[in-house]
């Protein structure tokens, strides 16, 4: 009796089982996207890559298959999320840029917090400004 191996998707399980990454490590995501400018009737679906950097925010379901990992990064000053699953044959690689030490599994403080840090910032300004706009009155005696 002959084993053969059959693979059923054309992802690394053993590969995105060994992903040691955990909240609040910075990661860089390359997922495929269909390209647009390729794609016409008849032909093959044409993909490009494209990297989604930011912070892991949570992980959930382990390593089962439904398994998700959610990034969270700052475009435009816009807070931006994804979810990605862990084994989604449009996920290229994962590269794990800087290990956090988080006291936390789940990090969703961190939306909550980046808000209170804008306002803090928005005011500081906004008060710099009156500060400024305001004539000096010199007494003379």
């Amino acid at each position: 009796m002959t084993v053969t191996n059959i693979k059923l998707s054309p992802v690394d399980m053993d590969a995105r089982k060994k992903l040691d990454f955990k909240a609040g490590d910075t990661i860089r995501v390359w997922s495929k996207i269909p390209d647009e400018k390729a794609t016409k009737k008849g032909d093959a679906q044409k993909f490009r890559s494209q990297a989604f950097e930011g912070i892991v925010l949570a992980r959930k379901h382990g390593t089962e298959i439904g398994g998700t990992f959610t990034v969270r990064k700052v475009a435009s000053s816009v807070g931006v999320e994804r979810i990605f699953p862990i084994f989604s044959p449009m996920i290229d690689k994962v590269e794990i840029i800087k290990k956090a030490n988080a006291g936390r599994s789940k990090l969703y403080y961190v939306r909550t917090k980046a808000v209170k840090d804008v306002r803090r910032k928005l005011r500081s300004v906004a008060m710099s400004a009156e500060h400024e706009m305001e004539p000096e009155v010199k007494e003379e005696k």
